[in-house]
C-alpha cells in the first residue's frame, strides 16, 4: 500500500533522474529508502550528523550507513559544525541548507524528505498556536522547490508497520522524546490529550490543512497583480504571500511595516527598496511592487561585425538590411529600432564605468549614468540593460532609446531588434 503511494506520488509529479533522499535511518526515512530502492529509483541517501548527542549520534550514522551498503544504495554523509546553535529551527536550516548542496553535488533536482500525515497534523497545530495566518494552516507541502515529501498522507503508525512487516531496524533518536523541544511538547503532550476530545484529531487537523490550501489558493486568484496599487487589506495579503513564499520569518508587525513603506514610496518615480533578507528586497515605484534579488553583473560581450542573428545571455539580438522608407518610428520602449550606419563594427554588453550616449535629438553627449537617471531606471534594473555600443558610446540602450549618430532621415539601412530566446 505504502509502496504504490510513493510509486504514485513519482508518477503524479512525473519525477526522473537521480534522487536524494534526507535519511536520518528513523522510521520515516528508513521506510521511505527501502521503497525508493525497491521501485529501482536512482536515489542517494545524505545523512546529516547533528552530533548533539555524542555517541548515540554516531551509531545513528553508522547504522544509516550499514543500511545504504546492504542494499548498493549510494551514501554520503557531513557531521554538523560545532558552531551551529543548538536550537530547532538552527538544526532544520542547516539540513535544508545540506539538502541543497548534496542535490547540486550529486546534480540532482529531487530530494524527498519522509515527512508524515501525522507530521503535518503537529506542524498545523504548532503553527496555530503561534497565531498563523491562512498560509501556515496549510501545513506542510507535498512539493516546494526542489523537496518533495511522497509520505504525506501516510500515518505513522503504518510506516511503523512497514518497518516491522520489512525486517527494518530503523534509529531511535531519544531526542523526540525530550518535551523541552516544542514540537516533541505537542506530539507526546497536547496531541494526546485533544485526543480525548476528538479521537481523529489529527485527520481533522490535516482536513483543515487541505481547507485551507484551497481557501488560499482561491483568494490568491482574486489578487490584484499591482502590489503598490492595491488596496491596504490586499496589500497586506500580498506581503503575506511573498513571505511566505520566500520562506521568510514573518509577524503582524513586519507585514504592516512594509505596507507602510509601499504607502510611503508608491509615487516615487525611480523607486525605493526594502530588505526582506540579505539577499532579497522589495522595489517599489510609482508603477510596480516586485521583489528584487542580488545579482553580480555580468562581463558578457558579443562582437556585432554582420549581419544576422546574435545570442546574448537569454536573448536573441538581430540585425538585418532595411532599405524601405519608413513613415511611423518604434517607440523608444519596443524592443525594435530603425538605424542609419555605413558599417556594422559594434558589441553588445551590459553597462560599463564611462560609457557615454548622445541621446537622438541632443546635440551633445552625456554619460549613460545621468541618461539612466533621467530615465527614472531603477538602480537594481540598469546592470540588466543590454546595451549595442561603439567603444564607450552607446548606439542603442535597448527599449530605451537610439544614439543621435545613427538617427535615421528617412530610408533606414538596418534594423535592430531585441527579443527573448
Amino acid at each position: 500500500m505504502i509502496k504504490d503511494n510513493v510509486k504514485n506520488f513519482i508518477e503524479k509529479y512525473n519525477l526522473s533522474g537521480k534522487f536524494i533522499l534526507a535519511f536520518s535511518g528513523g522510521f520515516d526515512s528508513m521506510c521511505l529508502l527501502d521503497i525508493l530502492h525497491k521501485l529501482g529509483t536512482d536515489v542517494t541517501a545524505v545523512h546529516l550528523n547533528h552530533n548533539w548527542r555524542g555517541e548515540e549520534s554516531l551509531k545513528e550514522a553508522q547504522n544509516c550507513e550499514n543500511f545504504a551498503k546492504s542494499r548498493g544504495i549510494p551514501y554520503y554523509s557531513e557531521i554538523l559544525p560545532d558552531y551551529i546553535d543548538k536550537t530547532e529551527t538552527a538544526g532544520r536550516e542547516a539540513r535544508y541548507d545540506f539538502f541543497r548542496r548534496c542535490a547540486e553535488k550529486f546534480n540532482s533536482k529531487v530530494v524527498f524528505t519522509a515527512h508524515n500525515f501525522d507530521d503535518n497534523a503537529e506542524t498545523v497545530l504548532y503553527r496555530i498556536i503561534r497565531g498563523t495566518g491562512t498560509a501556515g494552516l496549510q501545513g506542510i507541502s507535498e512539493k516546494r522547490e526542489i523537496f518533495y515529501r511522497p509520505l504525506l498522507k501516510t500515518k505513522r503508525e503504518d510506516i511503523e508497520q512497514y518497518c516491522r512487516d520489512n525486517g527494518l531496524t530503523p534509529n531511535t533518536d531519544s531526542s523526540n522524546s525530550d518535551t523541552k523541544y516544542k514540537r516533541n511538547f505537542i506530539r507526546h503532550n497536547v496531541i494526546p490529550l485533544l485526543k480525548e476530545i476528538n479521537p481523529n484529531v489529527s485527520d481533522a487537523l490535516n482536513s483543515l490543512s487541505k481547507i485551507a490550501e484551497e481557501d488560499y489558493n482561491l483568494i490568491n486568484n482574486y489578487l490584484p497583480q499591482n502590489l503598490a496599487q492595491a488596496s491596504e487589506i490586499e496589500q497586506k495579503r500580498i506581503i503575506y504571500k511573498i513571505l511566505i513564499d520566500n520562506n521568510i520569518d514573518y509577524d503582524r508587525e513586519k507585514i504592516e511595516n512594509i505596507q507602510k513603506f509601499i504607502e510611503e514610496n508608491k509615487n516615487s518615480k525611480s523607486g525605493k527598496t526594502i530588505s526582506l533578507t540579505k539577499d532579497l528586497w522589495l522595489f517599489v515605484n510609482d508603477k510596480k511592487a516586485e521583489v528584487i534579488t542580488r545579482i553580480s553583473k555580468s562581463s558578457e560581450e558579443v562582437q556585432v561585425n554582420n549581419c544576422g542573428e546574435y545570442i546574448f545571455g537569454n536573448y536573441i539580438f538581430t540585425i538585418e538590411p532595411f532599405t524601405e522608407v519608413v513613415t511611423t518610428f518604434p517607440d523608444d520602449k519596443e524592443f525594435i529600432a530603425y538605424i542609419n550606419s555605413d558599417s556594422i563594427d559594434f558589441t553588445l554588453r551590459h553597462r560599463k564605468n564611462g560609457d557615454i550616449i548622445r541621446p537622438l535629438g541632443c546635440k551633445g553627449s552625456q554619460k549613460l549614468k545621468k541618461y539612466l537617471n533621467e530615465k527614472k531606471i531603477p538602480q537594481h534594473e540598469k546592470d540588466k540593460l543590454i546595451l549595442l555600443c561603439k567603444g564607450n558610446e552607446i548606439i542603442w540602450a535597448c527599449g530605451l532609446g537610439l544614439s543621435e549618430k545613427v538617427k535615421v532621415a528617412q530610408k533606414p539601412t538596418h534594423m535592430l531588434r531585441l527579443k527573448k530566446r
